[in-house]
């Protein structure tokens, strides 16, 4: 007969006894599980001891995770975590620099379990730290030249422990004085700085930039690009990443008119907007970045992807000013730089102010405004009103053709001395394509929390946008004329750019003339090939009596569908919890009960490597509770403030189950393709329609398999219900011919 659910069988140890072998009734109070542990021991005060995970983690058991613990499982009798945080809290104060040393070390370890760190915290605990970081360490420094190992460790298991304990969120950042913020970062720009400490330091300059406003003040008054240059030349990728995270971090949380710095000595906060833009395309920042990060000979690991993709995002934002600008056709300046295309593509044509009448002078304004392709041939500053993508795209045209002069005179004479009507109109074809480039990188949007999606090509020159432009616009001058396109078929090329361009992205090219080749590849013929291929595995079916059998099968593929959503919920996901800093993931895992009747969730201490066992999860939720979904903006979760909060894509991988009254249980998908399965299979617990993209895209795969399945032609083929025996080996080989 098998053991009661709520028995558990484990082996507890205790330094210096042979482990017990013992039964643990989970229905029992953990104290008394406790004292009967120490009474089988003899050892007095059970309420000083606690168990602990006998592995690498240490974690505590306590009342909320002690359905974590498996048949099998070793557990460690140890000290209680009040009693451990008081004894490290006086041993880290010792005058023995051994004792204090050892004691650091054990609090950095110690320090991970959320368990200890509320009761080291509510003894002050991060005051002492931050006080042992702001004059404490003074006097160790004198001693630095005589014991730089110890001095190093010392600092850096300090600062270990301070980043473990912030990570779980019960002390708030604002509490930090200016004395340890500037302590912090003198770590970053001190020259030969222990490894182990700068990259601590990193990571808690990061920390403070996110979690803080007014601690970006301070921070930002502290650091600048030029103090930071050094790190990234160096070999430690995880010291870049730290120290790209930081200067994102600057970034991401400076307000927008000060959003700025300058390179070598002014801080953050002095410079103006339109600095921001100059520092980030730098070429000695780029550079270096291109050249010791980029083009390392060192694989990129996933943070550093992500790290990278999001100075990206941050560098092509810087564009979003312009991009959502109106120009106004009162203003002269604004005037010239039309004036200035004009005189660059028709300077042959170009005459005095005084020559003619201000009528002829009008006409010819007019005329060669006509053969730039603008809508308005009166007043082409009209065409530049719309936005997106607004001052942008005149941007984009004056750096094309001042910059690729031969290129743009071409196009425009080209296309404007063509009386076919298949002239290709400049004006109209940049600002539909800045517009088009500006949605394709999306331009004004946060980064994604999760993605990885950066383009080396972006960080190969310092205008890399503009170069991107002028690529693309001599791609559409091309593909028009491939396509004989007239004015009536703008939208048809504009379509057949956007797919050009996305396709050759997706192979991540390494620069700008890659990307180009690409594209020469992707001519019209081959996009026309591409799209007749997709086509042709895709056969659309709709005649009426086809239309009729879909009709009558659909509710059986919807039922499978159901049957897989609520078959994926009983296997379960693991879930992660979002926080300011990526690298300290915390998880917790939920999963449907066999018989659809419970949701089984709980906190996990890492990513599991398979489904997790419904009695290890501690809390449950009845589907018989639920009174609905909600996604997105409407998830409590999604209306806290914070720039992760307002992430667009975060956004869309955002639900919650609302259950009494006011109760939720809030989630955010690992990906688009979990999202759609949990609100797909919450829907059809609730009864409700199944509405996901997935969901849409499974019907109509199903569909179509069923229904070609059921429209073979299989008059007189009988087909057997057993598939057919695997034949013999061959008695021999001889008739097989080696072509090598």
């Amino acid at each position: 007969m098998p053991p009661p659910a709520d028995i558990v069988k484990v082996a507890i140890e205790w330094p210096g006894a042979f482990p017990k072998l013992m039964e643990i009734d989970q229905k029992k109070p953990l104290s008394a599980i406790i004292k009967e542990v120490c009474d089988g021991w003899q050892l007095p005060n059970p309420e000083t001891y606690a168990l602990q995970n006998a592995d690498p983690t240490n974690f505590y058991i306590t009342e909320k995770n002690r359905n974590n613990i498996k048949n099998g499982s070793i557990l460690r009798l140890t000290t209680s975590p009040a009693q451990m945080a008081q004894q490290l809290h006086e041993r880290i104060q010792s005058a023995s620099m051994d004792m204090k040393l050892d004691a650091l070390k054990d609090l950095a370890n110690a320090s991970r379990d959320i368990t200890f760190a509320q009761e080291f915290i509510n003894l002050d605990g991060i005051s002492l730290l931050t006080q042992m970081v702001e004059s404490g360490t003074e006097r160790y420094q004198k001693l630095q030249k005589i014991m730089k190992p110890c001095f190093g460790d010392l600092l850096s298991f300090t600062l270990t422990a301070f980043v473990e304990l912030m990570d779980h969120g019960i002390v708030s950042w604002d509490t930090f004085s200016v004395a340890f913020i500037k302590k912090i970062a003198s770590y970053v720009y001190k020259s030969n700085m222990d490894t182990a400490v700068l990259q601590r330091s990193l990571a808690i300059l990061e920390s403070m930039v996110l979690n803080s406003q007014d601690l970006y003040q301070k921070v930002a008054q502290e650091i600048t690009i030029g103090q930071l240059i050094p790190h990234l030349q160096g070999t430690d990728q995880d010291i870049q990443t730290y120290t790209i995270a930081v200067i994102n971090a600057l970034f991401l949380k400076a307000p927008e008119e000060k959003r700025q710095f300058d390179e070598k000595n002014v801080n953050i906060l002095d410079c103006p907007l339109t600095e921001m833009a100059h520092i980030l395309a730098q070429k000695q920042l780029r550079n270096i970045i291109l050249t010791n990060v980029i083009r390392s000979p060192k694989p990129i690991n996933d943070e550093m992807a992500h790290q990278l993709y999001v100075l990206q995002v941050l560098t092509f934002n810087l564009l979003e000013d312009r991009m959502m600008t109106k120009m106004d056709p009162q203003d002269q300046a604004q005037r010239d730089i039309i004036f200035e295309l004009r005189r660059i593509a028709f300077d042959v044509e170009c005459e005095s102010n005084n020559s003619g009448s201000i009528e002829k002078r009008k006409s010819m304004y007019t005329r060669d405004y006509k053969k730039l392709g603008f809508i308005n041939h009166v007043n082409p500053a009209v065409d530049f009103t719309q936005i997106p993508p607004g001052m942008l795209a005149l941007d984009n045209m004056l750096y094309f053709a001042r910059n690729h002069q031969d290129a743009y005179i071409r196009f425009v004479l080209e296309n404007s001395s063509r009386e076919d009507k298949h002239e290709c109109p400049f004006g109209r074809s940049s600002i539909e394509l800045t517009k088009m480039l500006c949605e394709i990188l999306k331009v004004g949007e946060l980064p994604s929390e999760n993605c990885h999606d950066f383009h080396p090509m972006f960080f190969t020159h310092d205008r890399s946008f503009e170069e991107f432009f002028c690529i693309c616009i001599q791609l559409l001058n091309k593909t028009w004329k491939e396509m004989r396109a007239t004015s009536e078929d703008f939208n048809k090329v504009m379509q057949v750019v956007r797919e050009q361009i996305t396709r050759a992205l997706t192979v991540k090219p390494n620069s700008l003339d890659q990307f180009k080749s690409r594209l020469q590849n992707l001519s019209y013929t081959e996009i026309l090939k591409i799209r007749q291929s997709e086509r042709m595995n895709q056969e659309d079916f709709q005649s009426r009596p086809i239309l009729e059998l879909r009709e009558k099968i659909q509710p059986e593929i919807m039922e499978l569908i159901k049957q897989q959503r609520l078959n994926r919920l009983c296997e379960g996901t693991c879930f992660r919890k979002i926080s300011s800093r990526r690298r300290q993931d915390k998880f917790w895992y939920c999963r449907l009960s066999p018989n659809h009747k419970v949701l089984h969730y709980g906190d996990l201490e890492e990513s599991p490597q398979g489904e997790v066992p419904h009695d290890s999860l501690q809390d449950k939720l009845p589907v018989a509770d639920i009174k609905a979904v909600v996604t997105g903006k409407d998830c409590p979760h999604m209306k806290e403030k914070g720039a992760l909060k307002q992430n667009k894509e975060v956004l869309e991988l955002a639900f919650s189950v609302l259950y009494e009254s006011d109760e939720y249980l809030n989630f955010i998908a690992p990906d688009k393709h979990e999202y759609c399965i949990w609100t797909d299979g919450l829907n059809a617990l609730l009864g409700k329609e199944m509405t996901s993209d997935f969901t849409k895209s499974d019907l109509d795969t199903l569909l179509s398999m069923e229904m070609k399945l059921r429209l073979l032609d299989l008059e007189n083929i009988q087909i057997p219900e057993a598939p057919p025996p695997i034949p013999k080996e061959p008695s021999n080989y001889d008739f097989v011919y080696d072509c090598n």
